[in-house]
């Protein structure tokens, strides 16, 4: 099998655009890194559903991988391979993070490293690893700022209930990620398991409040044409977050028929668990160049607090299903 591409995390997914995003932190990836999820810019006609779709997924990246060049055997080169990669697919989610209504979005997501720096997209979210990878090197230690606009329920609602809360702006999340991957740990030498903890903070307003998410993932070549990873994450949020996106008061109850309701903004609390699974298999018979299939599916929970809240628990559902397949390539 040829060469391992260093940095194959799983991811979420299809983050085709990077998918899913968390901005920086939200809701895990599905397994396959499209990166991934997380899990660049879906074009859907309506900014604002556009926003709201990239920050209610979230995707990781790493499925795919770096092309060979003929700098990879260049014995004298001292980074990582230089490569990018580029996808664009479709994803069937949620309409907003505790909806029952659903949509199918079209997807595009752009990644990359050069000299050693890795930066992805995914949707409104924008990632940079500031720690270079060395040419070979097993354990690759990752850290670096995110930056990432949040756009849960700004765009069209159908549920009417949930409409006649009004809108929410987008928010704009500010923060960092750190992570390490292993590479050759249980099945090969080119296996892959990573962990990585993201956090954000609101810096626009509008929740005023905080995010952070721990994720695990695992990631295999079933051979030098196929590939496979599953992740599994959970999302902490602040009060400010539960409040703005999740409580109901006295007003908002008489205009939209839901009860009052005022958990999810009491205290900080694990609002959402996701696991996802993804896979890839090469058009040009070797995953790190040319034309690449990709899809995958993650599931995700509301869970206490938030899956209370009349707006999942009357209008909604805590189920959170998010679809994903399309075609990758990579220079």
């Amino acid at each position: 099998m040829a060469r391992p591409v260093r940095s194959l995390p799983l991811l979420a997914v299809f983050t085709v655009a990077g998918l899913a995003a968390p901005a920086a932190a939200e809701d895990a990836a599905l397994p396959y890194d499209l990166p991934a999820i997380g899990d660049a810019m879906l074009a859907t006609g309506d900014d604002e559903q556009a926003v709201a779709y990239f920050q209610n997924t979230e995707i990781d990246e790493t499925i795919l991988l770096p092309p060979a060049r003929p700098q990879d055997d260049d014995p004298e080169r001292k980074w990582s391979r230089d490569y990018f990669a580029v996808a664009v697919g479709v994803l069937n989610t949620p309409k907003y993070n505790g909806s029952d209504d659903r949509r199918t979005l079209p997807a595009f997501y752009f990644r990359g490293r050069v000299s050693g720096f890795s930066f992805s997209t995914r949707g409104t979210n924008l990632v940079v690893d500031l720690i270079r990878q060395r040419r070979g090197q097993r354990t690759d230690f990752k850290f670096g700022p995110t930056i990432s606009l949040r756009g849960d329920r700004s765009g069209k609602i159908d549920d009417p209930q949930v409409a006649a809360l009004g809108k929410r702006k987008v928010a704009v999340e500010l923060g960092l990620f750190a992570g390490v991957t292993q590479t050759g740990v249980l099945t090969s030498k080119y296996d892959q398991l990573g962990f990585r903890m993201s956090a954000s903070k609101d810096v626009s307003g509008r929740h005023g409040s905080w995010t952070a998410s721990p994720t695990i993932d695992y990631g295999t070549p079933l051979s030098k044409r196929a590939y496979i990873g599953v992740s599994a994450s959970v999302n902490f949020y602040g009060k400010g977050f539960g409040r703005y996106y999740y409580d109901i008061d006295a007003e908002d109850s008489a205009a939209s028929g839901l009860p009052v309701y005022d958990g999810a903004g009491r205290k900080a609390t694990a609002g959402k668990y996701t696991l996802g699974i993804a896979g890839a298999y090469s058009l040009s018979g070797d995953l790190r160049k040319g034309f690449t299939l990709i899809g995958g599916a993650q599931y995700g929970r509301i869970a206490s607090r938030f899956a209370r809240s009349p707006i999942v628990a009357d209008a909604g559902s805590a189920d959170q299903w998010l679809f994903g397949a399309g075609l990758a390539y990579q220079f």
